[in-house]
């Protein structure tokens, strides 16, 4: 007991870090979306470019670039243009780099709306080049409400200005009002660019372009949205009010709405309909120095992380070799209005009208490559469980139903590993039951729940039988252990050094001293802090080569995989190699006859806590697989 507490205190001394956790997005007010901290410009954006230097849809960050208020940039009266234009020449030359799909612009183009503005507004616009884009009318470039008829705005940003971009999907009959789809991600988002006072005619146009585009997230733009006091909480304008009455709460579709008009900046999050999260952001830096100096806004989207990552600054500014004190100050802004993080999970926002489209299941044979020793799954293909009719299909209710002792999970393989279950240390039944949870991307469709924890120990095991083969297996021309897991959220209680997969029996029957003698003689567990522990004797020499991981998340599947090529470890998370591998020589290892198991390990040949989670299809190959071999890839 000593060396084992000694150990695991090791990790816990280098490691034991507070762990914050992230706010959900729903529920966002201005105070729980998260600042970012202050860097150069472009920092935090999408870096995905193709091989032409161009915008890649398929990258998973991309970039929508926000253009506000450029009135006193462009006005007759006595201005400067160049910012605009400098912003502009920015984006059409950074497009490729900081893979910017799309800008749009949020109205008050110009101050007076006269012929001669429009006209220095169109050559200015001619130099966004081949980078798609939307222009609204603000309300110093038109009167009244788009069925003002013609106007010198119309005229130089109308339906003609649009119709040659790939994004463009058409406008209102007046043509005030347009809708462009954009690709980035891999999937289409649908902007909707409304005229400063949408009249009844131009919502229903926006209604019907939401209906025949019912599964593409949309962003909806305006001008007039929401204000906000110098705390940067915004609010509903009047014209926003009808907005979100007539248009934004009832579409669920709509998750960002931006608009500009007022100052200062701010932002707020509204719960629609659905209950769902809209975003809602002020955009506009008139009141600054040099009219804003072309003030461009940035909302960078990571798929993968489940962020929009928001940075405003000025190319112009941006762009001098030796700024005065004033101009210093305003080529980038912080704050929490200006550079912030709003964290959505993409797929569970959209889930309603537009639920991601997910593998179908695999069956066995399409996923036990040469060298497979076992393969354990648990839908009706391999398991014997409640829940499952007489074709292997799941029955209704059958999510959360227990599992009894001695149920079957069958070894896939034909080579009688077949697992039994168990539970612990007189636990209830509900110690294990079956899930239809399961990673996106896992051959079978379902899973166990386990129910592990301590004090009392509890839990469930799945045991192979005494003259299983792999209990024996020693492994010394190499391996790759997978299997799928996912932890709770929250993560109640202490689990630490729960085991998830083991072969039982004391490493000191096995004649190694070098670490706990009692410790098995190969085991996957997870610490205090959640980092994963694979520590595995080898056959040949008195060594514990152990592997450690990062800190697992919660409440999210994750894959791992040990793979041994007959010297050395490497262990996978998500397919993707961790950094603290054992840098001993390792090759095989040191099986003693005893049962493999999963849902726990032993310690002195007797089973504390059991796992405390849910665990999906697990292999074991008798050879080093590539990560695109693993039971992640393929799907």
């Amino acid at each position: 007991m000593e060396n084992k507490l000694s150990r695991r205190a090791l990790l816990q001394a280098a490691a034991a870090v507070p762990l914050i956790s992230a706010a959900s997005a729903a529920g966002t007010t201005l105070a729980s979306a998260t600042p970012a901290s202050a860097a150069p410009a472009s920092a935090t954006t999408a870096s995905a470019t193709s091989s032409d230097g161009q915008p890649d849809p398929a990258a998973q960050r991309f970039t929508i670039a926000v253009l506000p208020d450029t009135q006193y940039l462009l006005d007759e009266g006595g201005s400067d243009a160049e910012p605009v234009r400098a912003t502009l020449r920015h984006l059409v030359g950074d497009h490729g780099q900081d893979n910017i799909v799309f800008m749009t612009q949020l109205g008050d183009v110009t101050e007076h709306g006269t012929e001669t503005e429009m006209s220095t507004a169109s050559s200015v616009f001619d130099d966004a080049g081949g980078l798609p884009f939307s222009v609204l009318a603000g309300n110093h470039d038109v009167r009244g409400d788009d069925q003002r008829g013609d106007t010198p705005y119309l005229r130089t940003f109308g339906p003609q200005r649009f119709s040659g971009m790939e994004t463009y999907g058409g406008s209102s009959p007046d043509g005030y009002n347009s809708y462009h789809v954009v690709r980035g991600g891999e999937r289409d988002w649908l902007v909707l660019a409304l005229d400063w006072r949408a009249s009844d005619a131009g919502l229903a146009w926006a209604q019907g372009v939401l209906d025949r585009h019912a599964t593409l997230p949309a962003i909806l733009t305006t001008h007039d949205l929401v204000w906000a006091e110098d705390d940067g909480q915004a609010q509903l304008s009047d014209n926003g009010q009808r907005l979100w009455d007539r248009l934004i709460r009832g579409n669920d579709q709509i998750f960002l709405a931006l608009g500009g008009h007022y100052w200062p900046s701010g932002r707020t999050t509204m719960a629609n309909d659905a209950g769902n999260p809209v975003h809602l952001h002020i955009t506009n830096y008139q009141d600054r120095y040099y009219g804003g100096a072309g003030m461009v806004r940035y909302y960078g989207f990571d798929l993968a992380r489940g962020v929009i990552d928001v940075e405003t600054f000025s190319p112009w500014l941006l762009a001098k070799d030796d700024p005065t004190p004033l101009e210093a100050e305003h080529v980038e802004l912080s704050g929490d209005v200006d550079r912030f993080t709003v964290e959505i999970d993409f797929d569970e926002r959209f889930a309603a009208f537009a639920p991601p489209l997910l593998p179908a299941p695999r069956p066995p044979s399409a996923v036990m490559p040469e060298g497979t020793v076992a393969y354990w799954r648990f839908d009706g293909a391999g398991f014997d469980g409640a829940g499952f009719d007489g074709a292997g299909l799941a029955t209704a209710g059958a999510d959360g139903a227990a599992v009894a002792p001695g149920t079957v999970a069958r070894d896939l393989t034909g080579n009688g590993n077949d697992l039994t279950s168990e539970l612990l240390h007189g636990s209830g039944r509900k110690a294990l039951t079956w899930s239809a949870e399961h990673h996106d991307a896992q051959p079978a469709h379902a899973s166990l729940r386990f129910g592990g924890g301590k004090q009392p120990d509890r839990g469930a095991v799945l045991r192979t039988g005494p003259d299983s083969p792999i209990n024996s297996a020693t492994f010394e021309s190499g391996y790759t252990i997978e299997t799928f897991l996912k932890l709770p959220e929250p993560f109640e209680g202490d689990h630490s050094w729960m085991g998830i997969l083991s072969w039982e029996g004391r490493s000191g029957d096995a004649g190694k001293q070098s670490g706990d003698p009692d410790e098995p003689t190969c085991s996957l567990n997870l610490s205090g802090e959640r980092f994963l522990q694979f520590v595995v004797y080898p056959v040949p020499v008195d060594a514990d080569p152990t592997s450690w991981s990062h800190a697992l998340p919660v409440g999210r599947w994750t894959h791992v995989a040990m793979v041994n090529d007959g010297r050395h470890t490497v262990t996978y998370v998500d397919g993707s190699k961790i950094v603290r591998n054992a840098a001993e020589e390792s090759r095989g290892i040191s099986t003693l006859g005893k049962p493999f198991a999963i849902g726990g390990t032993q310690y002195a040949e007797q089973y504390e806590q059991g796992f405390y989670g849910w665990i999906g299809d697990t292999r074991i190959v008798s050879r080093a697989l590539r990560p695109d071999q693993f039971l992640l890839a393929g799907s």
